[in-house]
């Protein structure tokens, strides 16, 4: 059937192959980042100095902090040019990705004038000393450097899944990720740079993915199309990406809250329970990656339909979304449940850690269910632009977590902690769910 029959010029059909065009390339992308994070440690490491790897283990994780609290950055320009490439506006798609670079270069340059302060408070913070405050202090400034870099790749990552180029983002990613993963061996191990090696190649990789990304996507810009300065900086349009920026940024604060506390709260079950529950955790995590491709599809698809004021392809791209996310989740808890031991084993020797973490195992196995809709659902919202609801249903579960997490640790100890997870995922996604059809009437009646 053609889903085109309302002689819309602007119509488009949702295919499964469009879904996936756009999920298994990014997917494939984010998996590219751990193996960043492996080399890195791996070169780090065979350095044989202990308080080397703390430093570039402490000072990876502020600057992934820091850096991750940008990420509205990506996400509201992928929303807002998916909606322009949906309207067929060369015009605007050309004014928010000017938006979108001018804010992130300004972003950037503010945490390198500010770096010299992150990094100390982040080093009492993390009660960094010696030797490995001075790994940290080495990693942290040099990769700093990439700040104004990193953000603009944010930028041009939002702009191309904004029009659906997903294979553009899979070679960004592996620009990035692949100059990083050489130059940290030759620099880090080759000429025995250490941690300032492997914080060389990091900068050096960002900055060669930033140029490499902004030559392909200013390629493709026509100069009939090209917004005058004024229209870029409009006031309103600018009031629209603040407001949209300060939602997904509040929204990724409680996120980033969420896990913290869930770490936090199991420092208090002892070492063997802590490790257990990181090596588990890598179970969600994987599932995130396919999950965030999809999610990264639903951006596209809902956004550009919203554009193009095509009702079908809204419904079409929720429903196959929805599809390959679940049907995928429940494969992946499917594969955890039988292979964890398998892998459990494979992460850790330690049997009080292996035990434990078989234990705890059925609770992370099903993360990938449960917070199956949750991802999509922010895709859809993120999409759509509907970031005030994302935000306010973000606080109302983080609320409904911190409940949980106050009735149910107390009772089941580190299980009860797992549950509140669990249930945090849930009240993301159903909570959100169900506005999505009144919203879309909404918005789709304005359009009319």
């Amino acid at each position: 059937m053609d889903t085109r029959s309302n002689h819309n010029a602007l119509a488009f059909d949702v295919t499964h192959l469009m879904v996936l065009s756009i999920a298994v390339p990014m997917t494939l992308g984010f998996m590219t980042t751990p193996l960043l994070g492996l080399t890195n440690t791996a070169v780090v490491g065979r350095m044989g100095n202990a308080e080397a790897l703390a430093g570039l283990a402490i000072g990876a994780m502020l600057f992934d902090l820091i850096l991750g609290s940008f990420n509205f950055l990506r996400a509201s320009t992928t929303g807002l040019t998916a909606q322009a490439y949906g309207r067929r506006d060369q015009h605007e798609q050309q004014a928010v990705f000017s938006r979108a670079m001018i804010s992130a270069l300004g972003c950037g340059l503010a945490l390198l004038c500010f770096s010299p302060l992150l990094m100390t408070a982040g080093l009492r913070l993390m009660g960094a000393e010696g030797a490995i405050a001075e790994a940290t202090s080495t990693y942290f400034s040099i990769r700093m450097l990439a700040a104004p870099a990193a953000l603009a790749n944010y930028a041009i990552l939002g702009f191309v899944l904004g029009r659906g180029q997903g294979n553009i983002g899979l070679l960004l990613q592996a620009i990035i990720n692949g100059i990083n993963i050489l130059l940290s061996i030759y620099l880090g191990l080759t000429l025995d740079w250490g941690v300032a090696g492997v914080a060389w190649g990091t900068m050096a990789g960002e900055t060669v993915g930033a140029i490499a990304g902004l030559v392909i996507v200013l390629r493709g810009f026509g100069k009939a199309a090209r917004p005058a300065w004024s229209e870029v900086f409009s006031r309103h349009q600018l009031a629209e990406l603040f407001a949209l920026n300060r939602d997904i940024l509040i929204r990724t604060f409680v996120l980033i809250g969420a896990f913290t506390i869930m770490t936090r709260i199991g420092t208090s079950f002892g070492a063997v329970t802590l490790a257990a529950n990181a090596v588990v955790m890598n179970f969600f995590l994987l599932s995130g990656y396919y999950l965030d491709g999809l999610a990264n599809a639903a951006e596209q698809i809902i956004g550009r339909a919203i554009g193009a004021r095509y009702r079908p392809a809204f419904d079409r791209g929720l429903k196959l979304t929805t599809f390959w996310s679940f049907g995928l989740a429940a494969l992946g808890s499917a594969f955890f449940f039988l292979a964890g031991p398998w892998l459990i084993s494979v992460l850790t020797t330690s049997p009080e850690v292996r035990q434990a973490a078989e234990t705890y195992l059925p609770w992370a196995a099903v993360t990938g269910l449960t917070g199956a809709l949750a991802f999509l659902m922010d895709g859809v919202f993120i999409g759509a632009t509907w970031s005030v609801d994302m935000r306010n249903r973000m606080l109302i579960s983080f609320a409904g977590y911190l409940l949980m997490l106050a009735v149910f640790v107390p009772l089941f100890g580190n299980h009860g902690l797992w549950l509140a997870m669990n249930a945090f995922l849930l009240f993301r996604g159903f909570l959100l769910a169900m506005l999505v059809k009144q919203r879309a009437d909404q918005t789709f009646r304005a359009a009319q």
